[in-house]
């Protein structure tokens, strides 16, 4: 049954805090993405049917192309709206922390959920939790954490109050975390929630197509990604794509626009690899996906202040372009061993 494997004791916690506040707040990692906001929408509108004040509290926006999700233009960002997220934060009896392992992940939000007196619960599927919540329920085995969220809403026996909608985004968060059932889905217990979400009517070809929605200047900019600023390394086993500010303001570059833009390489047959480094403001963003057992999660935490899953994590490098590409050459070949065996 699904939610079987869910920690009882935690359920059985988790349904008395539930039950005895009624001021809500729930957050979500910087940069949110289709796992985030899903799993952040589809808890809000469950804790809304059972009466309680619910407040979605983000470190940044959602990017617009999830912004057609039922509530999302509820979303609170501390990046536009800083006095008053912290007024919601500070006013919370239980706070939710989604899709995240560390408050290091909710950027200049970090030390307002650090000092809230609200009971905090964190519900995640990334490895190495910290221990900074009063509840803890992280599987990392879980493809998404929008589906580790229905397995919990399961276990509280509150499945009957999914409604479409609630469907709606969960189906958005199990769909980007997996490339539309193309990756990190060899679980048979996902297929059933996928299913249960379906009768519940999502339309999940209608869904794929808002989610993969682009603008001319979106399109032009992931193909002159590809054709211009993508190299393979490690004899044709590894791709690099790298956008600079200069790239990304030809191209008019809002947060999402290259959503995706990493799994693109690893059509190519011989790619076990693929890492997209993309100019922020103080930063470079670095996104990795892999294919068989090659650990990107390794390469983000030991050498770019992040983790993430075997086949998908990310993080962050502190200086220039080149030096961020330097490294990646650098330290690639220590991992040449986790490379799958073409076959031909």
């Amino acid at each position: 049954m699904i939610g079987n494997d869910i920690d009882k004791k935690s359920v059985r916690t988790l349904a008395q805090l539930i039950e005895q506040c009624n001021t809500v707040v729930i957050t979500c990692h910087v940069k949110p993405d289709g796992d985030a906001v899903g799993s952040t929408l589809a808890l809000m509108h469950i804790l809304s049917t059972l009466g309680k004040a619910v407040h979605i509290v983000t470190p940044d926006s959602p990017p617009r192309s999830l912004r057609f999700l039922p509530g999302c233009k509820d979303v609170v960002a501390v990046s536009s709206q800083e006095d008053f997220c912290r007024s919601l934060v500070s006013k919370a009896e239980l706070i939710f922390c989604l899709d995240f392992n560390a408050l290091n992940r909710i950027d200049r939000l970090a030390p307002y959920i650090r000092r809230a007196k609200a009971k905090k619960v964190l519900i995640d599927h990334h490895l190495d939790p910290e221990s900074f919540a009063d509840i803890t329920i992280s599987h990392p085995a879980e493809s998404s954490t929008c589906a580790l969220l229905f397995k919990v809403i399961c276990a509280l026996g509150l499945r009957p109050i999914i409604d479409k909608k609630t469907a709606m985004c969960l189906m958005t968060g199990i769909m980007t975390d997996t490339g539309n059932l193309s990756y990190n889905a060899n679980d048979p217990d996902l297929y059933i929630i996928v299913a249960d979400l379906l009768r519940l009517g999502v339309n999940k070809v209608r869904l794929w197509e808002r989610l993969n929605i682009k603008t001319q200047s979106q399109l032009r900019l992931n193909a002159f990604a590809v054709d211009s600023r993508m190299e393979l390394l490690m004899n044709g086993r590894a791709a690099l794509i790298t956008l600079n500010s200069d790239d990304l303001a030809r191209y008019d570059y809002v947060k999402g626009d290259t959503e995706g833009l990493v799994n693109v390489p690893l059509t190519i047959p011989e790619v076990a690899v693929s890492v997209f480094m993309h100019q922020e403001p103080g930063f470079i963003k670095v996104s990795m996906r892999s294919k068989g057992e090659f650990p990107v999660n390794k390469i983000c935490s030991a050498h770019f202040g992040g983790g993430g899953h075997l086949n998908a994590a990310g993080g962050e490098f502190k200086g220039h372009m080149r030096e961020a590409v330097d490294t990646l050459r650098k330290v690639l070949p220590d991992y040449a061993q986790y490379l799958p065996i073409v076959e031909k």
